[in-house]
């Protein structure tokens, strides 16, 4: 389970996927760049917002992914079902919850925080018809968590490109009003990333059908709502759903803190996140795999095996990075062509553009070991992780925007914190911490 083969067998199609998912961010990114910067700007706290959002339903189904991943490793598969059954149910309830509390609520939060009257006026235009992604995404989530926690991930390769050419195109139809489509800018952007949840959502659905042994795991046979079942999950969950929701918060947060910068700092600093979550792609591919190894390893009986793991998974990691970052590094001029053509917005974004690719060594290292913690089923010792770096996190972006202004770059300089706090507390853990105790 722990060798070179098998986590190249598990890994390269989470890589891939994230690269098909991460291609629609460049995209929307570069495309929104050719609009304005106002549209650019706007997409990053648009986006940041979703996400935030997002990580709840997402969070749930990372619960769920460790307890099918636990009982995989024990060859437990009847008790896979039910997890997958009630966790469908429960994501898609939340969703709806959820898209309610949206309607009314994001246009009253937009309000109140963003200063610049363009930037929320695009803000809001993108998110009016973002939200409606929730309903597909929660459920697309819950199939991941199931084809992850059994090691069985090349659907999620597929499904992922599908889900990127369909964005892609509708990007360019409805963002541009090419082929005889609306021109409609960036509430272009907000509903090709729904038809995208949509159209990926039927894939998979289908593919489950016809490809899985539905017996073997008991899939699809909803006979009732298993409570017991859903809070087992969310025992497991709910630290997740609050650590991934508060770490995307801090992020929006981030982002609005920069706004009152201006909307050239702004637009600087989403194509850096852009940069950014391109970078990171090798290291959350073998990060999701520490999840389910870890879980699959402890089911097992392996747990004396998790340490080792780890060490050689994060130093895979930063073997990947290290080559990637370097040349991001010495050539952020033409990676930052990607998303503009205009000059002076590309010469401001190089110094943010170099710390990102430095600041992606340490994630690198950081994220396996830090997912690794999660894989263990301590999740409310991960949440406690969290919410110590993102104290530290937000207060050094609060005192570089608000008390002491500073320039975008040391502002960005706040990553350097996050990643060092986090990895430091999250491997004494692994060394030190009561989680070869925890049974879930």
């Amino acid at each position: 389970m722990t060798s070179y083969k098998n986590i190249f067998n598990i890994s390269y199609p989470i890589f891939l996927t994230l690269i098909a998912q991460n291609l629609i961010n460049v995209v929307n990114t570069a495309f929104l760049g050719r609009v304005g910067e106002v549209e650019l700007g706007a997409s990053a706290i648009g986006g940041v917002f979703y996400f935030a959002i997002f990580m709840i339903g997402f969070g749930f189904s990372q619960g769920a992914q460790i307890l099918i991943g636990r009982r995989n490793g024990e060859k437990n598969y009847a008790e896979i079902g039910p997890l997958f059954n009630n966790g469908l149910l429960f994501n898609l309830l939340l969703s709806v919850i959820i898209f309610a509390l949206s309607i009314k609520g994001m246009p009253l939060l937009m309000k109140s925080v963003v200063s610049s009257e363009p930037v929320y006026n695009a803000s809001v235009a993108y998110l009016d018809w973002r939200i409606y992604a929730y309903f597909f995404a929660f459920v697309n989530v819950i199939f991941r968590s199931f084809y992850v926690g059994i090691t069985q991930t090349r659907i999620l390769t597929s499904s992922a490109i599908l889900m990127a050419v369909t964005n892609i195109l509708f990007d360019y139809l409805l963002i541009f009003g090419h082929w005889g489509f609306p021109k409609m800018g960036i509430e272009g952007a907000g509903i090709s990333s729904v038809i995208a949840e949509v159209v990926t959502l039927l894939y998979v659905i289908l593919y489950t059908i016809y490809r899985v042994d539905l017996k073997l795991y008991g899939l699809f046979t909803f006979k009732k709502v298993d409570v017991k079942t859903i809070l087992q999950m969310l025992n497991l969950s709910i630290f997740i759903m609050f650590q991934f929701f508060i770490s995307i918060s801090t992020w929006f947060i981030f982002f609005i803190l920069i706004e009152h910068m201006g909307e050239r700092p702004l637009a600087i600093s989403n194509i850096a996140r852009s940069l950014y979550i391109m970078l990171m792609i090798p290291a959350s591919a073998l990060a999701t795999t520490a999840n389910t190894v870890v879980s699959n390893l402890i089911g097992a009986g392996r747990k004396e095996e998790v340490l080792p793991f780890l060490n050689r998974l994060a130093f895979i990691a930063m073997i990947l990075v290290f080559p990637i970052a370097g040349v991001t590094y010495l050539f952020p001029e033409f990676f930052a062509h990607i998303y503009t053509d205009n000059q002076g917005l590309i010469y401001d974004s190089i110094p943010v553009m170099k710390i990102v690719s430095a600041a992606n060594m340490i994630f690198a290292f950081t994220f396996v070991i830090f997912n690794g913690v999660s894989g263990t089923g301590n999740t409310r010792t991960a949440f406690v992780m969290e919410f110590v770096t993102l104290f530290f996190y937000i207060s050094y972006v609060y005192y570089t925007t608000i008390i002491h202004p500073s320039s975008i770059a040391v502002v960005w300089m706040s990553e350097f914190v996050y990643w060092v706090t986090i990895g430091v507390m999250a491997y004494l853990y692994l060394l030190k911490g009561n989680w070869r105790k925890k049974e879930i």
